[in-house]
This record gives C-alpha cells, structure tokens and sequence, in this order.
C-alpha cells in the first residue's frame, strides 16, 4: 500500500481553488469597507461569511495539497481524508455565521440603524460580480470531491448574499424601508444554514464510517450468497475513505471443498468483480476473508 499514488491534480483541483480564494480575498476586503462605510447588516454578514469561505477555501487548498502526498507505512491511505475533516470545519463555521447573522437580523428589525442605499447597491454589486467569478472557476470541478463541494456552496452563497444585498439597496433607495437590510441579512442567514448542515451530515457519515450512499449491504449480502460455493457472509462492513474512494469487506463461508481442489482462488476473483461492477457504487477496494465452514468455530466474539 505504501507504494499506493497520491491522486492527480486533476483530481484535487488545487489551481481553481487558488484561484476561487485570491478572487474571494478581494472580494472581502472590498466588503469591508462597504459595511464600514454603509452601515449596513447584510454587507456586514456578507463580509462575515466571505471571511469564512476565504478561511474555508484556504483548508479546501491545503486539504487538496495534503491529498497530493502519497500513502505511507503509517498512513496507509495518505491524506485522502483531509477533505473530508477541511469540509467539515468549513460547514461547522459557516453555520455558526448563519446562526450569528439571523440573531443580528432580528435585532435590527426592532431597531434598524441607518443604511447608505446608495453604497450599498455599490458594494452590492462588486461582491456578486467577484462571486460569480469564482463560481465560474470552481464551477467545472464541483463534483469532484466534498472538499470541492462545500467550497462551491460557500461561493454560491457568497453570491446569493450578494443579490440580497442589492436587491435591499434598491428597497432602501425606493422606499425609505431600511428594516430591508436586517431582512436581507436574515434571508442570507436561512440560505447559509441548510446547505452547511447537509455538508455537516455528509462528512459526519464519512467519519463515522457509515455505508455509503447508494450502496446497499442487504443486497451486497444476498448476491454474495448466490454466487456458487458460498455458503454464509458474516462481518460484511462497508465505509468510505474520501470520496470516490469506498471500501468493503466481509467473511466469506465456503464449500469445504474449494480449499481442496483449488477452486477458492476463483470465488475470490467473482466476489471482488461482483462488488466492483454489479451495484450502482463500485467498490474496487475491497477485502475477502474465505473461510471453511469449521471456522467458525475459532472466530472472537463478537462477530457477527
């Protein structure tokens, strides 16, 4: 395993990601200023969540260069996890600023301050443009890996800040209404939430080993048992290292007799291309432990 390559770039997208974080960098600071100067809650809570999608987007490239590095005798699956926990930090801090903003819209809403329409539909437009940028560089490589994903969502919902923040602008300067900024605020807050908790639940069932999406061990079980000379499954587990990466293994009874004319080898080769392209998530890493029937007899407890 030790001699096991590190993913591509091509895999990791390290460049779109160096560049969906310069892009948002500026777009920060930019913000900033805009909040200081309007006093405006929804360019403040856009400046609070750009800062987490820049420090989130900074994990996603260091998570893809850790990725990069080989698997070793200690780690034998290398870095592939660091997606996984980068994906997860960045949601946990974006549901926190979802959490804050929604608290500080509600403030507002019984006490709004004042708010300079004019520059904030100015800053408005500024950050939706820089978002859309970095849309268009992240875009093409979303699917790759969770690490991609949730820094995908993070800029998307930079973006629908952003019109929010324009479309209060425009509120503000039609009719006076300021509250228009604390409902903006509130209404990137609720788009902020639902996508980190479902970021949260998925690099949850990653770490806690859970069978991965689409894979169904019933079913896993039942077409092992009908392949000829196996006789029971038992310690069938399945997980996922990263994504794209999911592992399966499992013990396997026999007919006492494969082990004696030489036939085991050949279940072996049906079992793993059975796991590998029957079921609609290939598993092609996946360990088979062949058993006779007596053997039973000497497994630990526990074993189911």
């Amino acid at each position: 395993m030790s001699g096991q390559q590190a993913p591509g770039n091509h895999r990791t997208h390290r460049g779109r990601l160096a560049a969906a974080f310069g892009i948002t960098v500026a777009v920060l600071v930019t913000t900033v200023v805009g909040a200081a100067l309007t006093g405006s809650l929804a360019l403040l809570v856009d400046a609070g969540h750009m800062v987490t999608d820049a420090g989130g987007l900074l994990m996603a490239l260091l998570a893809a260069t850790l990725m990069l590095r080989p698997a070793t005798a200690r780690r034998t699956w290398g870095w592939r996890r660091a997606e996984v926990l980068a994906a997860g930090a960045q949601a946990t801090v974006l549901l926190g600023v979802g959490i804050y903003a929604f608290v500080e819209g509600v403030q507002r809403l019984l006490v709004p301050p004042e708010v300079h329409a004019s520059g904030l539909l100015a800053f408005g437009i500024v950050g939706l443009v820089g978002n859309l940028a970095a849309l268009v560089v992240l875009s093409a490589g979303r699917g790759a890996n969770l690490n991609l994903r949730a820094a995908f969502l993070e800029v998307l919902n930079d973006a629908l800040g952003s019109v929010a923040v324009i479309v209060s602008a425009g509120v503000i300067a039609a009719t006076g209404w300021t509250r228009a900024d604390a409902v903006a605020g509130m209404l990137i807050a609720l788009l902020i939430a639902p996508r980190a908790v479902i970021i949260l639940r998925q690099a949850g069932n990653v770490l806690l080993e859970a069978t991965p999406e689409g894979l169904d061990l019933a079913d896993v079980r039942r077409h092992i048992l009908s392949l000829p000379h196996v006789r029971d499954v038992h310690d069938l587990h399945a997980s996922q290292i990263a994504t794209g990466l999911p592992v399966l293994s499992a013990h396997v009874v026999l007919d006492d007799s494969c082990f004696h004319d030489g036939h085991a080898p050949r279940v072996l080769d049906h079992l793993q291309a059975c796991v590998a392209d029957h079921f609609d998530v290939s598993v092609e890493h996946s360990t088979f432990q062949l058993e006779p029937s007596a053997h039973a007899d000497h497994e630990q407890p526990g074993h189911d």
